[in-house]
C-alpha cells in the first residue's frame, strides 16, 4: 500500500511527458524510470542523468575487503564464515574445501547478503551437492543510488575476480568455479570472469540489469567465462533483452512470467527458476532459430536444460521453455 501511495505522489508531482508509466516499460535513452530494489521491496524513481558518486565508488573499491565474502558449507549452512582477501588464515581456519566446487553468489541493486535471492540459491546449491557457497555482500555500494551502484558494478566485479585468482593461488581450481549473479550482479560476475582472463568454468547471469547497460562495454558478454549462461525473465523493463551469453534462455518468451502481475516479480523469477532447477533440473528448453522464434513460442529445436548446477554445460544458442505459475514451476 505504501508503495502504491508513493508512486501516486511521484506521478502527481511530475510531468507526464517525462515520467513514464512505471509499468509501461523502459527504453534506452529514457531519463526517468522506476526500478524496484533487490531486497527492499520498494519501487524507486531513477534519474538517468543524476551523476554517480565517483568519490564514493573510488573509496569503496580501492579496498578489496569492502566486499564481504561469506562462506557457507554443509557444515555451516545457516551461519557464515568470513573469508578475507589476502588473509590465508581466514581460509585455512574455515570450512572451505579446495577439492569441492565453489559457487559465488552476487546480489543486485539495494540487495545484501541476506536477501531472498541469496537464501534461496545457497540453500538450493547446498541441498543439491556438497559444495562451497560464497555469498558476495557488496551492499554498502549497492544501496547507494542506482547510477552510483551501476557505476561501481564493474570494479566490484573485478575485485571479485582478483579474489578468485587469489584463491586459485592457494589451491582452488578455475575448473570448479561457478559465478552466479542477479540483476546488477549479473554484470558484476561477468567482470569477475573477465578479471580471471575468462578461465572460470561457468558464469550464470540471472536477468542481468537492462537500464543504462546497452552501450556499456562493462556489460556481461559470452567471452567472460568458458561457458556463460543467461536467463532472461523481464526483457521489457528491468532485464537485458538481447542475447549476451553462450546460451541465452528466454522462459515464457522472456517477459510476463506466469503468476506475475508486475515487472519486479518477473525479474525475480530468474533466481527462483535457477534455485528450482539446481534442485530438480527439470526445465528443459527447446532451441530456437532466433530471438523472434523465442518470443513467439515457435521453438522446436532439441532440448537443453535451463539453469541447474552442471559445470560441464557447453551448448550454445537461444532457448525457450514454458513454465508453471508456482514453485517448482
Amino acid at each position: 500500500m505504501k508503495c502504491v501511495l508513493l508512486l501516486s505522489i511521484v506521478v502527481a508531482v511530475c510531468t507526464a511527458s517525462v515520467i513514464k508509466d512505471p509499468f509501461g516499460g523502459y527504453q534506452e535513452g529514457d531519463r526517468y524510470f522506476f526500478l524496484p530494489g533487490d531486497g527492499d521491496g520498494m519501487i524507486h524513481l531513477v534519474d538517468a542523468e543524476e551523476p554517480a558518486d565517483e568519490e564514493f565508488i573510488e573509496e569503496y573499491t580501492r579496498n578489496p575487503n569492502n566486499n564481504a565474502y561469506w562462506l557457507f558449507t554443509r557444515s555451516n549452512q545457516n551461519s557464515h564464515q568470513v573469508l578475507r582477501n589476502g588473509d590465508a588464515n581466514s581460509v585455512r581456519n574455515s570450512n572451505f574445501s579446495f577439492s569441492k566446487i565453489t559457487v559465488f553468489l552476487a546480489h543486485g541493486w539495494n540487495g545484501n547478503g541476506r536477501n531472498e535471492m541469496n537464501v534461496l540459491l545457497r540453500q538450493a546449491f547446498l541441498q543439491n551437492a556438497d559444495v562451497n557457497v560464497i555469498v558476495v555482500d557488496w551492499s554498502e555500494l549497492a544501496n547507494r543510488s542506482y547510477n552510483t551502484a551501476k557505476g561501481g558494478t564493474a570494479e566490484v566485479g573485478r575485485g571479485l575476480g582478483r579474489f578468485v585468482n587469489w584463491l586459485v593461488g592457494l589451491g582452488m581450481s578455475y575448473d570448479r568455479v561457478h559465478l552466479v549473479g542477479f540483476s546488477l550482479g549479473g554484470h558484476l560476475v561477468g567482470n569477475a570472469g573477465r578479471e580471471t582472463s575468462s578461465r572460470v568454468r561457468r558464469i550464470t547471469a540471472l536477468d542481468p540489469a537492462g537500464p543504462l547497460w546497452n552501450n556499456d562495454r562493462n556489460r556481461i558478454v559470452r567471452s567472460d567465462g568458458r561457458y556463460v549462461e543467461v536467463i532472461h525473465t523481464d526483457t521489457t523493463m528491468l532485464g537485458f533483452s538481447d542475447p549476451c551469453g553462450d546460451a541465452d534462455f528466454y522462459p515464457n518468451g522472456g517477459s510476463n512470467m506466469p503468476g506475475c502481475l508486475v515487472n519486479s516479480c518477473s525479474h525475480g523469477r530468474a533466481y527462483e527458476y535457477m534455485a528450482s532447477t539446481v534442485k530438480h533440473n527439470h526445465l528443459r528448453a527447446n532451441q530456437c532459430a532466433d530471438l523472434r522464434e523465442a518470443t513467439r513460442d515457435r521453438c522446436t529445436g532439441t532440448l537443453n536444460p535451463m539453469g541447474n548446477a552442471d559445470l560441464n554445460k557447453s551448448r550454445a544458442g537461444i532457448y525457450r521453455v514454458n513454465t508453471g505459475r508456482n514453485y517448482p514451476f
